[in-house]
C-alpha cells in the first residue's frame, strides 16, 4: 500500500487457545508486520514457546505478551491448549481462560502506547466492552468460512434474543430464512444432535453466547476466505446478517517449512515412502486432532482404505488421556497393518502436513474438513475426500461437495455411520474413475484461487485500508457500535473503566518464559490483579466476576 501515507499501527493479537485459531492470527499478524505496523501477540507462556518461528526480518515488529493461565485442577497439567486436553476438558479451557479478562484489562492500562486495534477470536465475549470502555476499536478474525458463519445467523439468534427460532436440533438441518436462494450447507441430523449436546460447559457461557456476544459488540469481522469463492455469502454475511464491515482476508496459508525443517528426521522418513510412488497416486489421511471415531468407524475406514487397492499416508493418533494401551491393535482390523504394508503407511504420530500435502505423489485428501485443513487442501490443488466429524465441519463438507470440488463420503443421516464400500467407492470415484479429471479440472482452479500472491496480497491491502480509514474516522463507525450490556463476566454499564494510572503493576519485560531473544517481553501475572483491587474507580462486584470467571 505505497499509495498511503501511513503511519504504523499498533494491533493487539489475541486467538483463542487452539492452534487451529492461533496460527491463522500469527500469519495474519506477519502480513500487517509486512507493511510496517507494530504487533502484540498475546497467548500463554506455552503456547507462545510453541509458536512457529517468526522471520527474522519481522521480529523487531513483534512484542510478545504472556497472560498466564490461572490454575484449573479440572485440566491436564501444562494445558494451555485444546491439543493438551482431552475433547470433554476443552469446557475448563475456557473457564481458566475466562480468567484472563481482568489481566487484558491491566495490559490494556500498562502497555506504553495504547494499541490502534485488537484482533480477538470468538471465545472472547468480555473483550469488546473492556476494548470499548478504553476506546479501542476492535475485530473479530473468523477462522470459520463465510458460509458456515451465515448459516449460524445474526448475534441475535446466537444469544436466543429472538425468541428462540433455532432451539431444536432439526432447526438447524434446514437452510435458515435469512438465507434467500436455494443452499446444501446445512447440518445432518447426526451432526445437529451432536452440537446440541455440547452447548452447554463449565464455564457458564455456551459457544453460541460468545459466538453471539462477539459479533454482536466487535466493530467489523475479519474472515478467513475469499468473495471468489463465496462471493454470495460474504454479500449476505455483510449486509443482511451482521450489518457490519466484513473484510475478506483470502486463504491466510502459511508458507511451507524452511529448509532447516527439510532435515526433521520424521520428514526424511515420511519423503523417502513418499519418492517412491507414483505423481497423483497416493491419498493422505488426516482426520484432525480433537475428535475420533468409534472402532467402528476405524475399522470401515481401514477396510475401505485397503479394498480401494490405492496407496494411501494415514495418521492415526491415539486420543489425549486415552489410557488403553493396545489401542491401535483394539481400533483397526486384525492384520490390517501387516496386509497394507506394501502400499500404505500407517503414521503414529505428529507429521509435517504441509510438506506432505504439497508432495506431487499425494493427489487425494481425507479430511476432517476443518477449515484450516480445507484451505491447505484446496490451495495445494488436491483432491477432497469429505468426512466431516464435528464443529463446523458438516457445513465445509456441504460447500466444497456442492461446488463439486470434493466429494463427500455417505453416510447414515441418523447416526453418522459409514460402510467400507461408501469409502472405498468414494475415493475410486474421487482419484481413479471417469469423474475424476472433472474434480482434478476444479482442484487446479481453486488452486490458482487460493495460491495467486498478487490477489492474496489485495485482500491484505483492502483489510488493512480499512483499518487505517476506520481510525482516522473515514468509515461510518454507526454500523459497528458496541453493546456494552455483556454476560457474567463483563464490565457493568456504570464502571468507568480508567484503572489507577499509578497502578503498581507495570509490566517489566522480565518474563523468562519466553526463549527467544528476537522479541520484546510481557508478562501480565494474574497476581497483579491484587493491585488493581486498590484502585477507586473499579467496581468491587464487577471484580468478583472477573476473578472468579
Amino acid at each position: 500500500m505505497a499509495e498511503l501515507n501511513k503511519k504504523p499501527l499498533n494491533i493487539v493479537m489475541f486467538p483463542w487457545l487452539a492452534f487451529g485459531h492461533i496460527i491463522p492470527f500469527l500469519e495474519l499478524s506477519k502480513c500487517l508486520a509486512q507493511r510496517g505496523h507494530k504487533i502484540s501477540f498475546i497467548s500463554t507462556p506455552r503456547n507462545l514457546q510453541r509458536l512457529p518461528k517468526i522471520p527474522s526480518h519481522l521480529s523487531h515488529q513483534y512484542t510478545l505478551v504472556t497472560l498466564p493461565l490461572p490454575e484449573n485442577e479440572n485440566l491436564p497439567e501444562h494445558a494451555e491448549a485444546t491439543t493438551d486436553c482431552p475433547h470433554d476438558k476443552i469446557q475448563y479451557l475456557k473457564v481458566a481462560f475466562d480468567g484472563l479478562s481482568l489481566p487484558f484489562a491491566q495490559y490494556l492500562e500498562t502497555c506504553d502506547t495504547s494499541p490502534d486495534w485488537i484482533i480477538h477470536d470468538f471465545a472472547h465475549h468480555w473483550l469488546p466492552p473492556i476494548a470499548a470502555k478504553f476506546g479501542i476499536p476492535c475485530a473479530y478474525l473468523s477462522v470459520f468460512n463465510a458460509s458456515s458463519m451465515t448459516f449460524y445467523g445474526p448475534p441475535a439468534v446466537l444469544m436466543g434474543e429472538d425468541g428462540g427460532s433455532r432451539s431444536l436440533p432439526e432447526h438447524f438441518t434446514v437452510p435458515p430464512p435469512w438465507v434467500p436462494f436455494p443452499s446444501d450447507i446445512v447440518f445432518r441430523p447426526f451432526e445437529a444432535n451432536k452440537a446440541f449436546d455440547i452447548v452447554e460447559n463449565a464455564s457458564g457461557v455456551s459457544d453460541s453466547l460468545r459466538f453471539g456476544s462477539v459479533l454482536k459488540n466487535t466493530d467489523a469481522v475479519f474472515v478467513r476466505s475469499c468473495t471468489e469463492f463465496e462471493g454470495e455469502w460474504f454479500e449476505l454475511l455483510k449486509n443482511v446478517v451482521y450489518k457490519k464491515p466484513v473484510i475478506q482476508m483470502g486463504s491466510m496459508l502459511p508458507p511451507l517449512p524452511s529448509e532447516e525443517e527439510e532435515k526433521n528426521e520424521a520428514w526424511v522418513e515420511i519423503k523417502q515412502w513418499l519418492e517412491k510412488q507414483k505423481e497423483g497416486s497416493v491419498v493422505y489421511v488426516a482426520l484432525g486432532s480433537e475428535a475420533s471415531l468409534t472402532q467402528q468407524g476405524m475399522h470401515e475406514l481401514a477396510t475401505g482404505l485397503e479394498s480401494s487397492n490405492l496407496p494411501f499416508f494415514w495418521v492415526i493418533r491415539k486420543p489425549l488421556g486415552s489410557t488403553q494401551e493396545d489401542y491401535f491393535n483394539t481400533m483397526l482390523p486384525s492384520g490390517f497393518e501387516d496386509r497394507v504394508k506394501d502400499r500404505g503407511i500407517l503414521w503414529k504420530g505428529w507429521v509435517p502436513q504441509l510438506r506432505i500435502l504439497s508432495h506431487l505423489s499425494v493427489g487425494g485428501f481425507l479430511t476432517h474438513c476443518g477449515w484450516g485443513s480445507t484451505t491447505e487442501g484446496l490451495g495445494l490443488g488436491k483432491l477432497l475426500l469429505l468426512l466431516p466429524m464435528l464443529y463446523d465441519q458438516g457445513l465445509v463438507a456441504r460447500l466444497v461437495h456442492s461446488r463439486k470440488i470434493g466429494l463427500e463420503i455417505p453416510r447414515d443421516e441418523r447416526d453418522g455411520s459409514f460402510t467400507r464400500e461408501s469409502v472405498a467407492e468414494s475415493l475410486r470415484i474421487l482419484m481413479v474413475g471417469e469423474e475424476s479429471e472433472k474434480f482434478k479440472i476444479k482442484a487446479r482452479e481453486m488452486k490458482e484461487v487460493f495460491t495467486d500472491m498478487e490477489r492474496q496480497n489485495g485482500y491484505i491491502d483492502d483489510l488493512e485500508r480499512f483499518m487505517i480509514d476506520y481510525g482516522n474516522g473515514k468509515i461510518n463507525a454507526s454500523s459497528a457500535v458496541v453493546d456494552t450490556t455483556e454476560p457474567e463476566t463483563a464490565f457493568t454499564d456504570d464502571v468507568e473503566c480508567h484503572l489507577k494510572e499509578d497502578m503498581d503493576a507495570k509490566i517489566d519485560g522480565t518474563d523468562t518464559n519466553i526463549t527467544t531473544s528476537k522479541f520484546e517481553k510481557i508478562d501480565v501475572s494474574v497476581d497483579a490483579i491484587s493491585n488493581i483491587t486498590k484502585s477507586p474507580t473499579v467496581n468491587n462486584g464487577m471484580l468478583k466476576k472477573l476473578e472468579t470467571a
